[in-house]
């Protein structure tokens, strides 16, 4: 621990496999401790991969209206205002480089981009989707020639055979130094702009209010959340996370479908936590019914 317990202002929580369970709801008992902390001064900051876009309908879900960092740190938004505050474009040349770099050396891949801008679209090749389109809508499929019609803010990868590491690694050692390569889920591997990742994100939100690292708390379970947890006071590996996480967390919580996030956090700042089965009580003014637990529209997508 590189803060003492109780003294955290600010909670940076990561939303897949993190704050939302595997079927991408937040328990009652998860929304009640997050409302607790903030009666008593403490700032939930949402830090994802998703990007804005396809953030809008899951923080709504939550009645989330601060600051939320998107597209791995790419972008700063005001969920309130519905406005972005920082954003920053991929370089399509040397990305389309890297594409094809890798792809000389490990064969065909399976591409995305996730568009800038407010309305920014998942755009996919035809081979993208294996299984899991549920997940990935709305997308709109296009040939590889028209991802890069519209400016990007970050291309996915995606190898019929090749693990997610191997192609990570592969693409680390091929890119340049305008881009970075970062995993943040099976099979979603990212290419974004150099000097972009999640700790850089919060850092800005954090310091506009003030505040600095050892005031965080930050939970994560993939590759991409390594740079925020590195950098907050006090770092937290879900149960269900990748084994890379729990060399750099302080601690290691329960898995999301645990609610991991509401044990640790009750735990450090004094909440009495609900049990799993019991009414945390009444709902703040923007909060939904806690009897239910919050559910992302369908089709929120990964942007």
């Amino acid at each position: 621990m590189r803060h003492g317990a109780g003294g955290f202002r600010v909670v940076a929580t990561d939303l897949d496999g993190t704050l939302l369970r595997s079927d991408t709801t937040v328990s009652p008992r998860t929304r009640h401790v997050l409302r607790r902390a903030a009666d008593l001064g403490v700032h939930h900051v949402v830090v994802t991969g998703r990007s804005a876009s396809g953030c809008r309908p899951i923080l709504d879900a939550l009645g989330y209206r601060g600051l939320a960092v998107c597209g791995q740190g790419a972008q700063v938004y005001d969920s309130g205002a519905h406005r972005l505050l920082s954003s920053a474009t991929l370089d399509p040349v040397p990305a389309r480089t890297l594409v094809e770099r890798v792809a000389a050396l490990t064969g065909p891949l399976d591409l995305a981009v996730a568009t800038s801008g407010l309305d920014g679209e998942f755009v996919v090749t035809e081979g993208f989707p294996r299984g899991d389109e549920a997940a990935l809508t709305p997308f709109r499929t296009v040939p590889g020639h028209r991802l890069w019609e519209r400016p990007v803010d970050k291309v996915f990868l995606r190898h019929a055979t090749l693990p997610d590491e191997e192609l990570v690694a592969v693409a680390s050692r091929l890119c340049d130094t305008t881009v970075t390569v970062t995993h943040s889920g099976p099979r979603m591997v990212e290419v974004l702009p150099a000097g972009v990742d999640k700790a850089v994100g919060l850092a800005r939100v954090v310091h506009g209010l003030g505040l600095r690292s050892f005031d965080v708390v930050a939970f994560g379970d993939m590759p991409n959340d390594i740079p925020m947890l590195d950098w907050a006071g006090h770092a937290v590996a879900m149960g269900n996370c990748h084994p890379g996480l729990k060399e750099v967390a302080d601690e290691v919580a329960r898995s999301n479908d645990e609610d991991g996030v509401a044990v640790v956090l009750a735990r450090l700042l004094g909440i009495p936590l609900p049990a799993e089965d019991a009414d945390p009580g009444d709902p703040g003014p923007e909060d939904p019914d806690p009897g239910e637990p919050a559910a992302v529209a369908p089709g929120a997508g990964l942007l």
